[in-house]
């Protein structure tokens, strides 16, 4: 533990950027529809370069959704600043689904509507209640935002989607759980605190977490799965 937190501390040491968060667009980068064109129920997923320099080895992700008779989208994610403000690391409210991560465009990584985005809203409550690191956050090796969205993967099926490789913090499964499976439930992670670790899954390929940053094959959509890159390939078919 004392070797995490010596390389966590460096890492945010390393992490300061000369431009303040204040001074950064969060407007809607206009992938999402508008919630009052929408006739059905959706639920989208997204990701995008972390802030300032940390965005050069990881991605931050979050999870939208509306349902037909909502005015607003849902949006749930977690970061380490609303364990200060709020005392929980999760953060759900009203807001744009497609906001820019503090000058970073998001990439849609899922989207389901209709019966299927009703399945998965339906799921989503009670799973965010019980996640299981609501007061820790830790930007590596997890749990983190990547953990949390991660978590939602594993346990709703209909949720089918993969994470990319420079997820950091995807593959953390806790202090005292070593084996998952993987969002497709085709394979299976094993990882060690998530800073060791394999996974081997027909949908996934196979993937080697060395100290929090992964390598791989995907085989069933031919690409490389590099850190600090992402997937260098042909495009996963979940995306």
């Amino acid at each position: 533990m004392k070797l995490i937190n010596t390389l966590t501390l460096l890492f945010l040491i390393l992490s300061c950027s000369s431009k303040s968060w204040k001074e950064t667009s969060r407007e809607s980068a206009g992938i999402a529809p508008k919630a009052n064109e929408l006739k059905e129920d959706i639920v989208q997923v997204y990701y995008a370069r972390a802030f300032s320099w940390r965005g050069n080895f990881a991605v931050h992700p979050w999870i939208a959704w509306k349902k037909v008779d909502e005015e607003q989208y849902t949006v749930a994610q977690v970061t380490s600043w609303n364990i200060r403000r709020e005392g929980s690391a999760i953060r759900i409210e009203k807001d744009l689904p497609d906001r820019l991560w503090f000058d970073n465009i998001p990439t849609l990584a899922f989207e389901a509507r209709g019966k299927k985005a009703s399945t998965i809203i339906e799921k989503l409550k009670p799973l965010i209640e019980n996640y299981p690191y609501k007061d820790l956050y830790r930007i590596w090796p997890g749990p983190n935002s990547n953990t949390f969205v991660s978590y939602l993967n594993r346990n709703i099926e209909e949720l089918d989607i993969e994470l990319p490789p420079h997820a950091i913090g995807k593959d953390y499964l806790g202090t005292n759980k070593f084996i998952a499976p993987t969002a497709s439930n085709t394979g299976y992670t094993l990882s060690a605190f998530g800073l060791l670790g394999v996974t081997f899954a027909r949908a996934e390929g196979i993937e080697f977490n060395l100290l929090g940053l992964n390598f791989g094959v995907d085989f069933a959509d031919p690409a490389l799965k590099l850190p600090f890159a992402g997937r260098v390939g042909y495009p996963d078919r979940s995306l």
